[in-house]
């Protein structure tokens, strides 16, 4: 598959390129992504390099669909739709680098990607799912926002090379409004 760049009102969307891995490696130092994403810790400068060389594979065998969110100049994050499987389904995953985190960037560039894949000249998908280890309100509050509904908790479902945690589960299906709707681990 050819990469695809999606543009929004302050993003652009494109593959990450060896210009991003000083960005990338800094942002992976972050705790919080280390602890709530499967990238290496400690993050080295290699594991970046090693990133943006897969990335470009990824999209060949069209399985892992990455994109770097770029707000101007700068490295906003990473966003993807993953597990592709060839019936119509996939997973939204993302990281947002602290410096740009609590300004709506993901939410607007996770719009842009699911309008993407769900669209029939994007992937016609007919559902994406979200997945995040336990605790990760950030990232359950943004795919809230998107409209994602929560399904459940997967008990030690979630596997990488650190640890296995339990992980929440959404969905969120073409057909839906893409409102947001209750989720009982967001809740007072």
């Amino acid at each position: 598959m050819e990469p695809v760049v999606l543009r929004t009102a302050r993003l652009e969307l494109s593959l990450p390129t060896e210009a991003d891995v000083d960005a990338i490696h800094e942002a992976c130092q972050d705790p919080e992504i280390q602890r709530y994403t499967p990238v290496p810790a400690p993050y080295e400068r290699k594991h970046a390099e090693d990133f943006v060389a897969r990335v470009a594979a990824d999209w060949e065998s069209g399985v892992h669909l990455t994109w770097a969110m770029r707000e101007g100049p700068v490295l906003a994050g990473t966003i993807g739709l993953y597990r592709l499987d060839g019936r119509g389904a996939g997973e939204l995953g993302y990281w947002v680098s602290p410096w740009s985190r609590r300004r709506g960037l993901l939410v607007e560039a996770a719009a842009a990607v699911i309008g993407w894949g769900f669209a029939s000249e994007g992937l016609g998908l007919q559902r994406i799912e979200w997945r995040a280890v336990v605790g990760n309100i950030g990232s359950a509050r943004a795919a809230r926002a998107l409209g994602f509904q929560y399904e459940g908790t997967l008990r030690q479902g979630l596997v990488d090379s650190k640890r296995r945690d339990d992980g929440w589960i959404a969905g969120l299906l073409e057909t839906d409004d893409r409102m947001p709707h209750p989720w009982p681990v967001l809740e007072p």
